[in-house]
């Protein structure tokens, strides 16, 4: 397992288009993949990679962190290629 933190970049968040290149990325992989975003209150909120609906509901605004885990084949360069995609301020 490939575990990473990245600041979201886009000035939506990790919202609609976003998400939606996010869970792309993800589904073209094949790797399971879940995100996880710390709340300032302390709460965890978690979503799998897979879904969109799940991904959107974790409310990750721009500058925001979150904690992604990727598992399976190659997941090295499956989290390498999903940390870039957030990591960009175009999507």
């Amino acid at each position: 397992m490939v575990e990473f933190e990245a600041v979201v970049a886009a000035e939506v968040g990790l919202h609609a288009r976003p998400a939606a290149l996010f869970v792309q990325a993800v589904a073209a992989a094949g790797c399971s993949v879940k995100l996880t975003k710390t709340a300032a209150d302390g709460s965890i909120k978690t979503a799998d990679g897979t879904s969109i609906l799940q991904v959107m509901s974790l409310g990750v605004a721009c500058g925001e962190s979150v904690k992604v885990e990727v598992l399976g084949e190659n997941e090295a360069e499956v989290a390498a290629q999903l940390k870039a995609l957030l990591l960009d301020p175009a999507h």
